[in-house]
């Protein structure tokens, strides 16, 4: 898998990453990450930050230990300005938002975690802000139900059920001020304005055709490089955002 390198200098490489690879090794290590493409070419190579495996978008490494720790100091010190854009499920009420609500665990499902009542563990502080960049009515595909009466599966592109239904989606930008894990995820779950097309925090949702992953994009990133020079990378957006909106 060939990936495209968005900004490079003798210390920081910026990537674009594809939706569906992992950032870390699972469990199971049997998946290619972004270390395993990039590792060959720069031995010293580290991670500075994450992004989900269906989440597309720049993403920042470090070529050495010393930029490893200046970058993640500027994280903590959230010196480090990153931006998304989303298409979430419904109509979102305000043009413009700050979610300011801990993070903790889910009491049901050891993978997701949770804003709000129910939330176990340990909470921690989870700032995000949203704009709302357009809203959209659009006939969609009624889900397919399993006799449970739960959406039993996703059609695959192009094979969508007879039945119509008319659904509302929003298209965000979102620029989360923590950098909790899921932390976007979470939000909009709380906002009961989930993501589309996320298996874990809107299993049950619409997905809006020609959306067939995530519907969440890290647009761009604003950081300071070893010079002490402001740098701004961006990333295009995925063909299907560009369709959709």
């Amino acid at each position: 898998m060939k990936i495209k390198v968005l900004y490079e200098d003798s210390n920081i490489l910026a990537i674009d990453k594809p939706s569906g690879i992992l950032v870390h090794p699972d469990n199971h290590g049997k998946d290619k990450t972004i270390l395993d493409l990039f590792i060959k070419k720069y031995p010293k190579l580290e991670i500075v930050h994450r992004l989900d495996r269906e989440t597309s978008g720049v993403m920042l490494l470090a070529k050495n230990n010393k930029t490893h720790e200046c970058l993640k100091q500027q994280f903590m010190n959230r010196e480090v300005k990153k931006t998304y854009h989303a298409i979430v499920s419904g109509s979102v009420k305000n043009d413009r938002g700050v979610v300011n609500k801990p993070i903790g665990r889910s009491p049901r499902d050891f993978r997701r975690y949770l804003s709000g009542r129910g939330a176990r563990g340990e909470m921690r502080e989870a700032i995000t802000e949203y704009k709302v960049l357009k809203r959209f009515t659009i006939t969609t595909p009624k889900p397919l139900l399993n006799k449970e009466g739960r959406n039993s599966s996703r059609p695959a592109k192009g094979e969508w059920p007879k039945a119509e239904g008319v659904n509302k989606f929003t298209y965000l930008e979102v620029k989360p001020k923590t950098g909790r894990t899921h932390q976007i995820r979470v939000h909009m779950k709380y906002l009961n304005h989930p993501i589309v097309c996320d298996s874990l925090y809107n299993p049950d949702g619409i997905c809006p055709k020609g959306i067939i992953r995530m519907a969440l994009h890290a647009k761009s990133i604003e950081f300071e490089n070893l010079k002490g020079e402001i740098v701004k990378v961006e990333s295009i957006l995925p063909k299907e955002f560009k369709k959709f909106i």
